[in-house]
């Protein structure tokens, strides 16, 4: 992180139009978030409960882009070790005390992993003896068999009750309704951001007066300082996304195969995810070369949301392809043991990506942040980065401010 002097409270300008008596003028803010997915809207929740009044530009009516596609899977297990472990962590903790408040259910918790080689589980056993497998554990043989779905074929299941899982695409509008509602935060939907420069932001929709901005932009790569993106790197990958029917049962939790264990870095850092990584492209080589690994997720009316592949360029992919499709299903086969039901929805992800970096935070001026995650880790880390950002902005210990919601001061 790019170390800049902290936002002082100080004297704020104001504009004043001829025409305006000063009564007339709105109050400028104290923070402009630009981007309503789950980054910004993690920066809008660390800013309000500091006492900050807030603003959230949106270019979109509503929320559409990678924070509603994708699972709503908060994933602890399996991330990689270290600083993204750590913030997974207190993301979850956040996401179960927001949760309730703002009436967002949590659909599912824990992870199972499906485990169909021996040599993955030689990986889940090394995984289980580091600090990441705490609370973890290989299922027991009568555990296996009380599962609702075949695993007597299996070399192992790997269990987890870190993680949890909400549904992303009715989570994100309701938990901008609280902020809105509860913490007092200001959201200009449709008004899309041209430059972000303090205390003025310009916007499609007129000025926004703010003492200081995050720019969360998503995989938006080339509207507000491209420049800084470009020099990380970044380009955007686009996933395949299902959702299939209800299989008539219920999932004890979120199911992963061991395509995961060579994908998710808490695990394939690991000296014993090499062995693994070279027999699964023996086995598996076309599913690794389109970045297939799977994830099953269960929603509340018992849809089964599932996928996914990971291909990178420049630009979002619209189109899906069929043969990664079958791809995504056979894992489906393979991890637990039944056929597919019927594919009943798709639709395409996307979301930053960048080599061998989780995220980045850049300051292009003093009261100013340009934050984005670039690993698909937005729903499972973005929380405790927003805390990291605004504790650093204002100089507060975020750790130390509770989660309880009330309106901030005026």
């Amino acid at each position: 992180m790019m170390c800049c002097p902290r936002v002082v409270a100080s004297i704020r300008p104001t504009i004043i139009f001829l025409s305006e008596s000063p009564a007339a003028v709105p109050r400028p803010f104290d923070l402009a978030v630009v981007g309503a997915g789950i980054v910004g809207l993690a920066h809008a929740l660390a800013a309000a409960r500091i006492g900050k009044r807030v603003v959230v530009i949106e270019r979109e009516p509503r929320a559409t882009g990678a924070s509603i596609r994708n699972f709503g899977f908060v994933t602890v297990t399996g991330q990689e070790r270290g600083a993204t472990w750590r913030r997974a962590r207190r993301s979850r903790d956040i996401w179960a005390a927001v949760a309730p408040e703002a009436g967002i259910a949590i659909e599912q918790r824990g992870l199972l992993v499906s485990l169909r080689h021996p040599l993955s589980l030689a990986v889940a056993r090394a995984f289980l003896d580091t600090e990441m497998g705490e609370g973890c554990s290989l299922l027991a043989a009568n555990e296996r068999a009380a599962l609702p779905f075949p695993a007597g074929g299996l070399a192992g299941v790997l269990h987890s009750p870190h993680d949890l899982r909400v549904e992303s695409r009715l989570a994100i509008p309701r938990l901008a309704a609280w902020l809105e509602e509860a913490w007092g935060v200001t959201f200009r939907w449709g008004a899309a951001a041209h430059s972000a420069e303090p205390p003025i932001l310009q916007t499609s929709r007129g000025p926004v007066e703010a003492e200081a901005v995050v720019v969360c932009p998503g995989d938006d790569l080339a509207t507000l300082y491209p420049d800084r993106i470009a020099a990380h790197r970044v380009s955007r990958c686009t996933l395949s996304m299902l959702r299939l029917a209800d299989p008539g049962f219920r999932f004890p939790g979120a199911i992963m195969s061991d395509l995961g264990l060579v994908r998710y870095l808490g695990y394939a850092a690991l000296p014993e995810a090499a062995s693994l990584l070279a027999e699964l492209a023996r086995s598996h080589g076309e599913a690794l070369a389109d970045g297939v690994h799977l994830i099953v997720t269960q929603s509340a009316d018992g849809a089964l949301v599932v996928g996914d592949s990971h291909h990178y360029g420049p630009a979002a992919e619209p189109f899906m392809s069929a043969r990664v499709e079958a791809l995504i299903l056979q894992a489906f086969r393979e991890a637990v043991g039944l056929e597919p039901p019927p594919v009943v929805e798709r639709w395409s992800g996307t979301y930053a990506s960048a080599e061998a970096m989780a995220m980045f935070v850049d300051a292009p001026a003093p009261a100013t942040r340009l934050v984005m995650v670039t690993s698909g880790t937005g729903a499972s880390t973005a929380f405790a980065i927003a805390e990291e950002v605004v504790g650093d902005l204002y100089g507060r210990d975020m750790a130390a401010v509770p989660l309880a919601a009330r309106r901030p001061r005026d």
